[in-house]
């Protein structure tokens, strides 16, 4: 059986890829361009080394900063509106995933009728026809794999939904380390851990092919030997350029075999917690993987091996245990809390979050094993208690 497999049409990776911004936007007849980052970025003069090589170059720049974690859909409303008013040529997009996801909204919802929720994806009830403004968006962290996907993710009252479309490929990618150097400790754990999250996801999907295996181990290898160093020494330029380098090929991988258990279980906990999206996906992934283990022990023995971990003398059944534990251990490595209390989440919540988690059909459909409403409510159960869960003790 053949499949697709889909890429950025054009990205520049590694050190000192910022430098290729300008030539890239020659390739555009445009003129005026839209800006869109975070108000810190902008505060340390991050988004200077976009702006003034294209101010020098004759471009006319706006720089919008009303951008937020965790976007809630107003926010995507206002801005594709203020990308509608003034009449731009192209987005750029610099910063973390919310923005982003933001610029890729923005570029394509501009050039349709209707409002964001009209092309929700759960809700949405009008189609994406048309390419859109040209996009280039350049990551500032290494985790969301933003600039190489076709997604926008969207928070709701108590959930997300997403507007998903090849169309909101970017044009052009800038994935430069450089610009990951001083991100904080707490970010770069954070978005770290979403960027192996996005890896093994991709690894153990129904969708998986040997392309998108041979990205997914690669980006498990570098992000897996890297993270510890780059949040613990964050001016350690390999840990950065290796962190960088598997963020990205992590969002070739899952963009192309998609997410599943871990992301449809993390999205309420941004919508219900405000809590940011790589922390919800990194407390989660050892008991979400220890629960599906059994359904793709040879594949976590595989991936216990890429994170250096022999597993010569194991069977595939222990080996996928250790898998566990090792990713278990890693969290807790760079600081992030190893259980929902460790983020002020009550018992009483696990009946509301399993009830949104059980509507994210479009993830939970790629899960190596099928997990119905009591199942997700065993997994937050345990990710409560701090105590990993076996699918196969359970249902004994």
């Amino acid at each position: 059986m053949s499949e697709k497999i889909t890429f950025t049409p054009i990205s520049y990776t590694g050190w000192d890829a910022l430098s290729h911004l300008v030539e890239e936007v020659e390739k555009f007849n445009v003129k005026k361009i839209l800006v869109i980052t975070d108000p810190f970025l902008k505060e340390i003069g991050l988004t200077d080394k976009v702006t003034h090589p294209l101010n020098e170059a004759g471009y006319i720049t706006d720089v919008y900063t009303d951008v937020v974690p965790e976007p809630p859909l107003a926010v995507g409303e206002k801005l594709v509106s203020y990308t509608r008013e003034h009449a731009f040529d192209m987005v750029i997009g610099i910063g973390g995933g919310s923005a982003l996801d933001l610029t890729k909204l923005a570029g394509v919802i501009a050039v349709h009728e209707g409002d964001v929720a009209d092309y929700l994806n759960l809700t949405g009830t009008k189609s994406i026809t048309k390419k859109g403004l040209p996009s280039i968006l350049i990551p500032t962290t290494s985790g969301t794999g933003s600039e190489v996907t076709n997604i926008s993710v969207l928070s709701l009252e108590t959930t997300k939904d997403v507007v998903t479309h090849d169309y909101l490929l970017a044009d052009v990618a800038i994935v430069d380390p450089a610009l990951t150097m001083s991100l904080p400790a707490k970010v770069t754990a954070a978005t770290g851990i979403d960027a192996l999250t996005h890896a093994i996801e991709a690894y153990v999907s129904k969708n998986a092919s040997p392309v998108t295996d041979a990205l997914a181990l690669q980006a498990i290898r570098l992000i897996s030997q890297s993270i510890r160093t780059a949040v613990h020494h964050g001016d350690n330029k390999q840990a950065r350029i290796d962190l960088s380098y598997g963020s990205y090929l992590a969002g070739i991988a899952f963009f192309n075999a998609g997410v599943a258990g871990v992301h449809a279980l993390a999205y309420p906990l941004g919508g219900q917690f405000h809590i940011a999206h790589g922390d919800s996906n990194a407390v989660l992934l050892p008991y979400v993987m220890g629960y599906i283990r059994s359904a793709c022990e040879k594949r976590m023995k595989d991936i216990l091996d890429t994170m250096g971990f022999s597993s010569t003398h194991l069977s595939q059944e222990e080996a996928s245990h250790r898998c566990v534990k090792e990713l278990k251990r890693l969290v807790e490595d760079v600081g992030i809390p190893t259980s929902l209390k460790g983020f002020n989440i009550g018992h009483n919540a696990l009946d509301s979050l399993t009830e949104d988690a059980t509507k994210q059909t479009r993830l939970l459909a790629r899960s190596p094993m099928e997990l119905c409403k009591e199942d997700i409510y065993t997994i937050y159960e345990a990710a409560f208690e701090g105590k990993v869960v076996d699918q196969t003790l359970v249902k004994a």
